[in-house]
């Protein structure tokens, strides 16, 4: 069986053919997926990728959607896990209720699930505010969140703590040490990096319009998202392409044999990696 994972990041198993932008693994192969599949049809008999539809705008969205639908054998399957609309939606309405109706817990609840929704789309610097949310020293309702977005609000939490049992054992002359240091690198790639200097000439003959410049730059990353979808949008876009027996998934069910195996929605202890998803499968028909 041949099985593609498309947009994998640091998420992929060996046994597939894994592509992302840029290669994080021997096991992973750069591809700018936007720009077609690099693949003859009908080669796949598994076509995956979770998280990535929403970074791409609606019409780089459905090409995409088409090149699956090109790459994959018939009676195969494509499987896409995106952050599921409706599910923020919902919880959204029920926070603003209880945050209207005086509860503090559902107040937090609130503030988080507003980050849910907008943050990935506004913010103009990586991580934006919900990386701000998630590496305060004291957060009210981790339970809530974590339950939300599983391993990866988790990680930051932990980096978080981290981050400030570092600041918290450096002395004064250590902080000093360190803008030494840093001072000396500025220099150093200034002097050995034509790109560092590019940059800051650029800074200077740009001034203010240089944050506009970076927050573009940015903007144009592929970190921020596009575009949102529910099971009703999601299920029209993959009957657009062509697709048929398309059907909402759990992270553990799936038409592929032994999907759970490889850890791609969930973690080798069964907990759903990210728990705020909405996963759909479809097959290729016999044309």
């Amino acid at each position: 069986m041949n099985y593609l994972n498309l947009g994998c990041g640091r998420r992929f198993h060996s046994t597939w053919t894994n592509l992302d932008f840029v290669s994080t693994d021997a096991d992973v192969f750069a591809c700018d997926i936007t720009q077609g599949l690099p693949f003859a049809d009908v080669s796949f008999d598994v076509v995956y990728h979770s998280h990535l539809l929403e970074h791409l705008s609606r019409q780089q969205a459905e090409s995409l959607i088409r090149e699956c639908y090109r790459v994959l054998r018939p009676k195969s399957v494509l499987r896409v896990v995106v952050p599921d609309l409706e599910q923020i939606a919902r919880t959204y309405l029920i926070a603003l209720e209880q945050a209207s109706s005086g509860s503090q817990e559902w107040a937090a609840n609130y503030e988080w699930i507003l980050l849910e929704m907008y943050d990935q789309t506004v913010r103009e610097h990586s991580g934006g505010k919900m990386a701000e949310y998630l590496t305060r020293k004291n957060i009210p309702n981790v339970e809530f969140i974590l339950n939300r977005c599983g391993m990866e609000a988790k990680n930051l939490i932990e980096a978080g703590c981290q981050q400030r049992e570092q600041r918290e054992q450096h002395q004064p002359d250590q902080v000093q040490d360190t803008k030494r240091i840093s001072l000396l690198k500025q220099i150093y790639h200034f002097l050995r990096y034509p790109n560092y200097r590019r940059e800051s000439l650029l800074k200077l003959l740009l001034n203010k319009e240089y944050t506009a410049l970076q927050i573009g730059r940015f903007r144009q990353s592929g970190e921020v998202h596009q575009w949102m979808y529910d099971r009703y949008s999601l299920a029209l876009l993959l009957e657009k392409a062509g697709f048929e027996a398309i059907t909402q998934r759990a992270a553990t069910e799936s038409y592929i044999l032994d999907w759970a195996s490889y850890n791609l929605d969930t973690e080798p202890d069964g907990t759903v990696y990210k728990p705020d998803s909405l996963y759909m499968e479809a097959i290729k028909p016999v044309t």
